[in-house]
């Protein structure tokens, strides 16, 4: 994916926005640093969807899962073994 840089950005606004519109990404730099990525708004959304419920019968929650270890803590708490 091409850099440009802030006054280059501003210079030739149309035709990287032509670009993007015909696919060609970019990332716009302020001194070096990526501040921001220019793209068409209906590309294609490269993260894929969240599924919930995909780990779903995988594992079984312990029932103390809001008190983990308590049993533990209160014997190092009172001394017992």
């Amino acid at each position: 994916m091409r850099t440009v840089n802030i006054h280059e950005a501003k210079t030739h606004l149309s035709r990287l926005i032509e670009e993007a519109v015909s696919g060609d990404s970019f990332i716009i730099a302020k001194a070096g640093k990526p501040m921001v990525k220019v793209e068409r708004i209906d590309a294609a959304e490269t993260r894929p969807k969240s599924r919930l419920g995909f780990m779903k019968g995988r594992f079984r929650v312990p029932e103390d899962i809001k008190t983990p270890y308590a049993q533990e803590i209160e014997a190092l708490f009172y001394g017992e073994k």
